[in-house]
């Protein structure tokens, strides 16, 4: 396993990630013994790593995770996150605190290594359903009793060592200014072979759902370290997918439900030349393609199975890509992923 450092922090951390949430499903439906012999083996091959959300089962994922950990006798880097819904913006701070305090309790340590606002930030005021977190207004992340207020105090309280947000796509200018407060050591962003915006400029021809604006490359330049969630498309770009195989029975994904969802496996079909049976799987492909990019500093592998796990270590310990398969990867983008 090799390690990345992220500066702002002053910590190394491993270049694949242990995901907890509830799209691979392991850490929120997988039995106990499950759950232990995975996690057991990540740390076995290096992972230091462990991204978890109260949101990943309601609080059950955190549960899992600190049982685990507790089982095993070992404390390796933890983040946790805070999701901010319409009944918490009369005082958001307040509720940054509560909520990492009832994650803590949950976990069953003292504090967190990282402590994210699970809300992208937006310039205005999202229009959302009053329970749902992914945005969250900037003034309410920077204002009086805002979001930072709150990370801050748990920060002072020695209930996190570091602070940081999620990136959602579509919002560049308010992530920048986010991250030119100073204020953040990591965020977490989505990077993947179908859609490769947070790190470089759309390919032309390319038509993505939402534009990353290469916030990584703007992270890097400010010694802010990246965690890139979702690697492989909420589980699209995998073999599986390619073969017309039903989801795995933990996983919580809903993408097969989706109307577009055929659309979606022929933008996956078009990058099948990257599967090469005895060489390399479609989702080893992924993990490989973001690993290039010198500005992230992990990469948070969804896990249902030990094999799924297996996947992302054999891909971390390869090569980058060829030559030849990212100028036939920068042909099939500029087609607007059609093989």
């Amino acid at each position: 396993m090799r390690f990345r450092s992220i500066s702002s922090a002053d910590v190394s951390i491993s270049e694949i990630g242990f995901g907890c949430g509830g799209t691979a499903g392991l850490m929120v439906r997988g039995s106990p013994d499950e759950q232990r012999a995975v996690i057991a083996r990540a740390l076995e091959r290096g992972i230091n790593y462990f991204d978890v959300a109260p949101d990943y089962g309601a609080g059950a994922a955190e549960e899992n995770l600190g049982r685990v950990l507790r089982e095993l006798g070992v404390r390796p880097y933890i983040t946790t996150k805070v999701e901010i819904r319409a009944a918490d913006l009369g005082d958001v701070a307040a509720h940054v605190v509560r909520s990492t305090v009832a994650s803590l309790r949950r976990l069953g340590v003292d504090y967190v290594d990282f402590l994210q606002i699970h809300n992208a930030p937006v310039r205005r005021h999202p229009d959302q359903p009053a329970d749902a977190y992914a945005h969250l207004w900037l003034e309410h992340y920077l204002g009086p009793n805002g979001a930072l207020e709150g990370l801050r105090r748990a920060q002072g309280d020695g209930k996190t060592r570091h602070v940081g947000f999620i990136v959602r796509g579509g919002d560049v200018e308010a992530a920048s200014q986010m991250l030119t407060t100073g204020a953040f050591q990591l965020i977490n962003v989505s990077y993947h072979l179908l859609n490769p915006t947070a790190g470089q400029p759309a390919p032309s021809g390319l038509q993505v759902d939402a534009d990353w604006g290469a916030v990584i490359n703007e992270a890097q330049r400010l010694g802010v370290g990246v965690a890139v969630y979702s690697p492989l498309a909420n589980g699209l770009l995998t073999d599986a997918v390619l073969r017309g195989a039903a989801a795995h029975p933990l996983s919580g994904g809903r993408l097969p439900e989706r109307a577009d969802y055929p659309d979606l496996v022929r933008r996956v079909q078009s990058l099948s030349f990257l599967s090469v049976p005895g060489v390399q799987s479609l989702s080893q492909a992924g993990y490989r393609f973001i690993l290039m990019h010198p500005g992230v500093t992990s990469v948070l592998g969804g896990f249902s199975e030990q094999s799924h796990l297996d996947d992302a270590l054999a891909a971390a310990s390869s090569d980058p890509l060829s030559e030849a398969d990212l100028a036939r990867l920068d042909a099939v983008w500029r087609a607007n992923l059609v093989a």
